[in-house]
């Protein structure tokens, strides 16, 4: 009798294939470099930013099976919330762990720390409030690590620049970059892109997109306790400060405008926009603390003078609908709809 062993996956094949990180998936044209010819195969990740998406993300990555991935690092400004994703994650994930005291790491420079312990080729997950996302991804590059970062990425026009000149950065490094976009990792919506780019639906000219829904994340936001600094404060609460986090439109209306964007190849060259928003309380009467509107309607023009017309609410009471719908010269074409 003979046995078979099957061949050990290296880490650049891994990194290439997997579809764990979405990071494949996302951006599978690059290449990576064998930076550490006859080195172990074994990935490592560190994970930045240790809230719900964050140990999210990693749970994915640990999940992944087509490759050997252990998570060697973690950082967070909150003390709490990185105990918390340690203990979540190590209760399932307990052979995949290898994060020592000595590589917890707290604070605003953690992040640096906590990429300091990978190699170049390993993966660094970015999953902070998106106003830190540029700065972190920076380091990243300087370290020649893959990255997978979550949604939103950006959260004004200058931190835009910043990010799609890093993108190009890191393009021509050679580094494979993902991002939490889920629509892009969606069959059906690969299918449907496919068959707009094939011309099925003829030439696109309009779009439309909704999203209804109640608070969600950290919107509803009480006033500051006075054990907390403003910036503690308002880092843990982001959902509720435009600086912090993008806002609602940022955070949520981000999948619907990316699924337009995508099916026309580009992204729009203006917006006209209207919002409205009332001043909420809680049952005691106390008022909320939350920069975003409650209702946005957007008409977005594209390059070839296509519209896409968008409309979203996020206010208690608000009927749920999650829907998005392509106009062409030969037909129409549903992407997405739920609820509605």
């Amino acid at each position: 009798m003979s046995s078979e062993k099957t061949p050990s996956i290296s880490r650049r094949k891994f990194i290439q294939a997997t579809g764990g990180l979405a990071a494949a998936s996302a951006v599978s044209g690059f290449t990576l470099p064998n930076v550490h010819p006859g080195e172990s195969n074994v990935i490592q990740v560190a994970l930045v930013g240790c809230g719900g998406r964050g140990s999210g993300a990693a749970v994915n990555a640990l999940a992944t099976t087509s490759g050997p991935v252990i998570l060697v690092a973690m950082a967070d400004v909150f003390p709490d919330r990185l105990k918390s994703s340690y203990e979540n994650l190590i209760q399932d994930h307990r052979p995949q762990m290898d994060v020592p005291e000595d590589r917890k790491f707290l604070g605003f420079d953690a992040y640096k720390h906590a990429m300091d312990c990978l190699k170049p080729g390993d993966i660094v997950i970015l999953t902070t409030p998106p106003a830190f996302r540029w700065v972190h991804f920076q380091y990243a590059i300087s370290k020649k690590l893959n990255v997978f970062m979550e949604k939103p990425v950006t959260v004004d026009g200058p931190t835009s620049k910043r990010m799609l000149q890093l993108g190009e950065e890191a393009s021509a490094a050679n580094l494979k970059v993902g991002v939490g976009l889920m629509s892009r990792h969606a069959r059906n919506l690969q299918e449907l892109y496919k068959r707009v780019q094939n011309g099925e639906l003829g030439e696109i000219l309009l779009m439309r997109g909704y999203r209804m829904h109640g608070p969600a994340g950290y919107f509803d936001s009480l006033p500051k306790p006075n054990d907390i600094s403003h910036l503690d404060y308002q880092i843990r609460r982001f959902h509720s400060f435009l600086w912090a986090s993008g806002g609602c439109f940022s955070d949520f209306y981000i999948h619907i405008i990316d699924q337009a964007c995508w099916m026309k190849n580009t992204v729009p060259v203006s917006a006209q926009a209207l919002g409205g928003r009332h001043y909420k309380q809680n049952a005691e009467g106390v008022t909320f603390v939350d920069q975003n509107l409650d209702t946005y309607s957007v008409e977005y023009t594209f390059p070839d003078g296509a519209k896409f017309f968008f409309d979203g609410r996020c206010v208690n009471g608000a009927a749920g609908m999650y829907s998005s719908y392509l106009h062409g010269t030969k037909g129409i074409a549903i992407a997405s709809r739920a609820h509605d």
